[in-house]
């Protein structure tokens, strides 16, 4: 195995010779060429082409030996796609949401098993499903509500189980109930949250205005929440959930119970959102994820039953949602 390498590597030191000799005898060469033109004599063509051809031989054989220990380049051939990978994860952003075989368990009832999936930098994966079929339990996990009994969840790269301080400075959530004040005003609750993040001074002034100004909170700023519609409060428990500037952010049935102008208000923020951050919501109303979903992670009865955008979803349904969805569900 040893001598194998050897030969090509005399042979391309003979090459490289025959190289560097063959590079004046083309100097050489382009001369009589030239000559040849002017009506030069064919003995000065002669001497040329005895040159060329008895190096060329060797110029263009002895490379081909050496093909065989480019074998050691053909990684960097390899490297081509890993780059294209590399450029292509770029585009859609590192991955920030993961979670590997999470399972719950209550008794003998399995409320979650294996589920694996995962979502990236300005991306909405909406988590699909009907009602019992996990969503909120797997929410749950990846948020460090519940402890998996087998399985990890990771935000941003860390252990929700053993990184739960790093965990929570990259991750805001909005359960389906929020978790307001009622006596509260707006302000007054973003003011609260802010400070227990350890956010004070003109800091956190900045970003509770901010967080009024981006979700349009104005006009109940100083009322008590108590007093507010449930589309406002579901924005308050929205703003909460971003005072910090999280990486990511998990929502629960974000839109349920909302009217038409609310849920359209709320669709339009989430894709605003989205440009930054890796967005995870459950739902199980069809609309909402044409709406606003890049893919879909649909689960039924604890396990993941598909995985894909929601084109390649639609087309298991004939092209309707519906019937994919009652495909997934057993439903007829």
């Amino acid at each position: 195995m040893s001598d194998e390498p050897r030969a090509p590597d005399e042979g391309a030191e003979a090459a490289d010779e025959s190289v560097e000799q063959a590079a004046p005898a083309d100097e050489s060469k382009a001369d009589p060429e030239t000559s040849d033109a002017e009506g030069e004599t064919a003995a000065e063509d002669s001497k040329a082409d005895d040159e060329p051809k008895a190096e060329e031989p060797e110029a263009d054989d002895e490379p081909k030996p050496d093909d065989e220990p480019k074998a050691d380049d053909e990684p960097k051939a390899d490297d081509e796609p890993e780059a294209a990978a590399k450029e292509s994860k770029a585009a859609t952003g590192e991955v920030l949401i993961q979670a590997e075989k999470l399972c719950k368990y209550y008794g003998r009832f399995t409320a979650v098993e294996d589920v694996s999936f995962e979502v990236r930098r300005g991306q909405v994966v909406a988590f699909l499903g009907p009602n019992g079929a996990g969503k909120s339990t797997t929410m749950k996990m990846l948020t460090g509500v519940l402890a998996p009994d087998r399985g990890e969840a990771r935000i941003a790269g860390f252990s929700v189980i053993h990184n739960r301080i790093e965990v929570a400075h990259k991750l805001g959530y909005l359960p389906e109930t929020g978790p307001l004040y009622l006596e509260m005003t707006p302000r007054e609750l973003l003011n609260f949250f802010g400070s227990a993040r350890g956010l004070g001074g003109d800091e956190l002034s900045r970003r509770v205005d901010t967080m009024i100004d981006r979700l349009d909170l104005h006009t109940v700023v100083n009322k008590p929440i108590s007093k507010l519609s449930k589309g406002y409060r579901q924005r308050v428990g929205l703003a909460q959930s971003l005072l910090h500037q999280p990486d990511v952010l998990i929502m629960d049935e974000p839109t349920s119970g909302l009217d038409p102008n609310q849920i359209r208000d709320v669709r339009r923020i989430i894709r605003e959102l989205a440009e930054d951050k890796a967005i995870l919501l459950s739902t199980h109303i069809l609309q909402e994820v044409e709406a606003i979903a890049d893919r879909v992670v649909f689960i039924n009865k604890g396990r993941i039953v598909f995985q894909g955008s929601v084109e390649d979803l639609r087309e298991q349904g004939a092209g309707n949602l519906d019937d994919a969805f009652a495909s997934h569900t057993g439903a007829r």
